[in-house]
């Protein structure tokens, strides 16, 4: 658990909430997680997961933008192709993650010099 302010945190709700991240996304997150080695096609996740083939097609889709996923394409032999799918490993992630943190707090930080000089300037102390 993270401890901020006067709330504490579950470190999967930091991940959730640092990736922007709905609950399909984090359930195939955790599931490529737990299969960190394996490559998956998007069906055989939906499968997995017993969810909807489009939920899962636009959370891998979601979580290659983030560069949470690898994604390669296998080409068949009579012609088209098919997408694969994995996790990064968790050093990436967390990396991924922490720039985002590291973000906020400086946003934060901002904020608060200006909520400071307004005070200062309203002559609040």
């Amino acid at each position: 658990m993270v401890d901020f302010a006067c709330k504490e945190f579950q470190i999967e709700a930091v991940i959730k909430c640092g990736l922007n991240l709905t609950k399909a996304e984090l359930l195939v997150l955790k599931h490529l997680l737990r299969h960190n080695t394996v490559w998956f096609t998007t069906e055989q996740i939906a499968t997995d997961l017993s969810l909807d083939i489009s939920t899962v097609q636009r959370s891998t889709k979601k979580l290659t933008e983030k560069k949470v996923l690898q994604k390669s394409q296998n080409n068949l032999e009579g012609g088209g192709y098919f997408f694969v799918y994995r996790v990064k490993n968790k050093r990436e992630i967390r990396s991924i993650i922490m720039e985002i943190i590291y973000s906020w707090v400086d946003r934060v930080e901002k904020e608060l010099i200006v909520w400071e000089e307004e005070q200062n300037i309203a002559g609040v102390y």
